[in-house]
């Protein structure tokens, strides 16, 4: 066996393995579903939890999922409750999990009445002395999200988790390693507490049909 073979399939192996880290990890929903069971108790079987302190997943995308979990995982993202459940995960499980939340629907919400004018405005417009962007530019008119940017679905959230991360997001307690939160930072800086409160509102009662009720009026 020559010197130069052994180089050669040294290459063409690190090649293949070079291939094979690159190649995106898929989930599989059906494994997903067993893996999700410990999840349900504080999400909901279905990724519509009970309780408005916990977020909605169903809907949410495969990827964001997967990357908040991966975050928690390893530290960048702080959620002491989180750890004990997902510490022993794999990337394939937490792409697993994330398929069978993204193959669920999130239940609608409904917003507060008083505050959808200015929720909608913030939402749809931003607000240009303040700087501040439309939400529906990276989260879309109807607020399912951008999964292939992996921006996350919006519409039908908990007001109050909403705006619980909002307020985080205001202070400076974005995640320390994701580019997204820390765009969310620059965005919510500028925010009020009643902005906060319209937004989340806003957003709890927004999924397809009212996001075209409110094209529909423009």
């Amino acid at each position: 066996m020559s010197f130069r073979y052994v180089i050669g399939m040294a290459v063409l192996l690190g090649a293949g393995m070079a291939q094979a880290a690159d190649k995106p990890v898929v989930g599989d929903a059906t494994a997903g579903a067993a893996k999700a069971a410990t999840c349900g108790a504080c999400h909901g079987v279905d990724g519509n939890p009970a309780s408005a302190q916990y977020p909605k997943l169903a809907g949410q995308g495969e990827a964001y999922v997967a990357r908040q979990v991966d975050l928690m995982k390893t530290g960048k993202r702080q959620n002491a409750v989180m750890m004990g459940f997902i510490a022993n995960m794999s990337v394939q499980d937490m792409h697993d999990i994330g398929a069978f939340y993204a193959a669920k629907t999130s239940l609608p919400g409904v917003a507060d009445t008083k505050l959808v004018e200015r929720g909608q405005a913030l939402y749809r417009g931003g607000n240009a002395d303040t700087r501040t962007p439309a939400c529906m530019a990276c989260h879309g008119p109807d607020g399912r999200g951008n999964p292939g940017a992996v921006y996350p679905q919006l519409g039908g959230q908990y007001a109050d988790y909403t705006s619980a991360k909002l307020k985080a997001f205001r202070d400076g307690q974005g995640f320390s390693d994701d580019e997204h939160g820390k765009i969310m930072t620059t965005v919510a800086k500028p925010l009020t507490d009643a902005d906060i409160a319209a937004l989340a509102s806003y957003i709890e009662g927004l999924h397809a049909a009212a996001a075209k009720t409110a094209e529909v009026a423009k």
